[in-house]
Formats: C-alpha cells, sequence, structure tokens
C-alpha cells in the first residue's frame, strides 16, 4: 500500500481484477456498454456499501462532487442515477455472485483455524439460517411474502470458524427454509446447525448418508421410541441422553436410522431445549455448546443490517436486488481479507467504520488500524461519576 494513496484506493487495489473479468466474460458483461462497465459498476456500489450511502442517488452525487478524484480513488467516472440504475437491472447478477463466490473461496481457508466458543472439535461447523427483508409488493411483484406482504429472503451457510459466509441463496419471501438444503454442497464429517424451521427427514437422512452430522432442535410434537439411555451429571443443565427411533411411520421411513436425542436446561432462562444429531462420538455437553452458537448466525444478520446497505434496496428487479445483496456480501468478505491482511485485531465492525469515514484520506491503510498506545493508566483516571461528584464537594 502505497503513501499517498486514498484509503479507498488502497482497499480496492485488494480485488483481484483479472478474476472479476474472468466474471464478467463468462456472461458477456461488456457486451455492447458505452459509459459504465461491469468493472466501474462494481466499484461504485462497492463504494456505496463502504461509504453507508442511502442509495444510488446518494453514491452518484458523492462521486460527481469528488469527479476530479475519481481516477485517484479507482474510479473510471461518474455517472448519474439513471445509467446506474439500469446497469443493476440489466447485467446479469451472476456476473457478482460468482465474484463473490471466488471471494469466499479466498477468505475462508485464511480463517479455517480460527477456534470456536466452547468447542474443541476439528470438525468444520456451519451454521444455515435466513434473514427476511421487507420490501414493497408494489414495487417488486416477484417478491411475494407473507399475508399479502413483499419479502426477499437471503439463505446464508455460515462457518463458525471466523464467521464467514460460505452460501447465499437469494429468493422470495415464501420460499420455505428447509429447501435451501437442496442448494448446499454438503462436506463429509462437517456438521451443520440448524433450527426447527429446517426438520424434513428426507433431507436430513440424505444429508447422513453423504457422511455429514446435523444439530437441530426438536419440534414439540416429536414422537419417538427410547432404544438406549446413557447416564448424564444434570449438574451441568444436561438432563437425558438417549439413542431414539423416529415413531410415525412416514417419518421412519424418510429417516430409517437411530438419532441421538439430549435435552439440556438453561438455566438462566428457565427453558428447556431438545436436541437431535445423527453424532453419537461427540460429548452430549459439546452438542449443546455446538447448538449455542448458531446465535452467530442471528449475530452476523444483525450485524449486516447494521452495517452493510441492505435494508433498503438500490432497485426493484430480482437482478438489481440479487446484484445488490451479492455487492453487498462482496464488500464483507474484502474487509475480512483486509483484516487479515493487517493481521488487525479490529473486528470487522470496526474497520468498516474505520474505513467509511476514511475513504478520502491518505493515510497508509497499515497506519490507519494501527492500536494507538495509551500511556496513561485508565484506572488511575477519573471517571465522570467521580468527576462530578468532586464539584459537588467543592
Amino acid at each position: 500500500m502505497n503513501t499517498g494513496k486514498y484509503v479507498f484506493a488502497q482497499v480496492l487495489s485488494l480485488v483481484n481484477r483479472y478474476e472479476f473479468q474472468k466474471c464478467v466474460n463468462r456472461y458477456k458483461g461488456d457486451y455492447r456498454t458505452r459509459e459504465l462497465n461491469c468493472w466501474n459498476q462494481f466499484t461504485q456500489l462497492f463504494f456505496g456499501q463502504l461509504t453507508a450511502r442511502n442509495g444510488l442517488r446518494d453514491i452518484c452525487l458523492c462521486l460527481n462532487a469528488h469527479r476530479n478524484n475519481l481516477y485517484h480513488l479507482g474510479i473510471k467516472q461518474s455517472v448519474n442515477q439513471s445509467t446506474l440504475s439500469r446497469a443493476n437491472e440489466t447485467r446479469d447478477w451472476r456476473i457478482f455472485a460468482d465474484f463473490g463466490s471466488y471471494l469466499i473461496n479466498l477468505v475462508q481457508p485464511l480463517y479455517a483455524d480460527d477456534p470456536i466458543s466452547d468447542i474443541g472439535i476439528d470438525n468444520d461447523v456451519f451454521v444455515l439460517d435466513s434473514t427476511t427483508i421487507s420490501v414493497s409488493i408494489n414495487l417488486m411483484n416477484w417478491a411475494s411474502g407473507k399475508y399479502s406482504r413483499g419479502a426477499v429472503k437471503m439463505h446464508t451457510l455460515l462457518d463458525l470458524r471466523g464467521s464467514i459466509p460460505t452460501f447465499i441463496y437469494i429468493t422470495d419471501g415464501k420460499y420455505h427454509d428447509v429447501n435451501a438444503l437442496d442448494e448446499i454442497s454438503i462436506i463429509q464429517n462437517a456438521i451443520y446447525v440448524m433450527d426447527k424451521a429446517y426438520i424434513d427427514f428426507k433431507r436430513l437422512y440424505t444429508l447422513n448418508e453423504i457422511g455429514a452430522f446435523f444439530v437441530l432442535r426438536a419440534k414439540n410434537n416429536f414422537r419417538f421410541k427410547v432404544v438406549e439411555s446413557r447416564q448424564v451429571d444434570k449438574t451441568t443443565g444436561l438432563r437425558c441422553d438417549q439413542t431414539v427411533k423416529l415413531l410415525i411411520y412416514k417419518s421412519n421411513k424418510q429417516y430409517p436410522k437411530k438419532l441421538r436425542r439430549i435435552k439440556y436446561y438453561v438455566q438462566e432462562k428457565d427453558l428447556m431445549l431438545v436436541f437431535l444429531t445423527n453424532n453419537f462420538d461427540v460429548d452430549a455437553l459439546e452438542v449443546a455448546a455446538i447448538y449455542k452458537n448458531r446465535w452467530q448466525i442471528e449475530i452476523f444478520f444483525r450485524w449486516v443490517k447494521q452495517n452493510l446497505q441492505i435494508k433498503t434496496l438500490w432497485g426493484h428487479s430480482e437482478n438489481a436486488v440479487k446484484t445488490h445483496l451479492w455487492i453487498a456480501i462482496c464488500t464483507y468478505l474484502i474487509v475480512a481479507y483486509l483484516k487479515y491482511q493487517l493481521h488487525s485485531s479490529f473486528s470487522i465492525y470496526e474497520m468498516m467504520q474505520i474505513l467509511g469515514i476514511s475513504a478520502f484520506a491518505k493515510t497508509p491503510i497499515n497506519e490507519l488500524f494501527a492500536k494507538q498506545q495509551i500511556n496513561q493508566n485508565v484506572n488511575e483516571q477519573l471517571n465522570l461519576f467521580n468527576f462530578n461528584q468532586i464539584l459537588t464537594h467543592q
């Protein structure tokens, strides 16, 4: 990273133009383009995500105000809102989806050795869930949701090592969560953590036959017979660890093998949880810890909605929405890649905040994320309460 380059240009230099162009050529994205090619489209939308712009008009306004510096930012030229909007509507969204897949394959191995909280196993652990983005059904009639409302779903498979999304599938709001299991490439010996919505014994049996494991919550109407029961230490919160067979004829036909049923009591919330898994080797308490980490995907969804611009979508067509969401994911992955390259102790959230307000700065990016040493002992400093107390006594 050279001194004197804008921070945004330094971040953009991490993006592999050759790999991006391969994705463009695959779908002939630059065929008959004049002002705005796919790379310029990507850089402008990436700028919008990184600097938290509210929409296409906001992006174009900011870039036009700095049109004399665009070359140094790495952006070829500014365009008006209608040109950028038309590109989002017509350019194949798979260009950005394929580039996002390339970034996933680049970033995921970098965090492969990251530990998972309270889990000491070596298996890959993934969490599958979806988040819903509310939209206007009048503007997006393709995105039908529940109760005659509009909605877009983003189905995500999150690698718990590094919180890296490894699979993204964008659908309308009526698409059932469990159907996303059909779209995932299952990895042998990996553990897939899911909630009740993903109970489909036919699909779970397919996952079992491939050689993968699952951990999920059991529904309240789950019917079974106990084949074997193992002793548990109830002081740890465990209540039972059983081997069971399904009783319902259809369920038993779809999943003819035995399952493991574990009951765990969460004392802090006075809540009884029942887990189902096909893994008989992992300790029962570790199964509970694995499911506890499922909340990482809820944290990820909340972070994405708060820090990336996806609550308000920058287009109405299915193509524009998928383009927008994939570029948002690409932004997250590029910042995660930057974090690894700099070995930064800042979180991705903190890095996004700093990058957002420093895009036009010329600070070397490694200096931007250098932790400032605090010479004064924080414990010796007066807090606000004590300071006000001193003023009161004077």
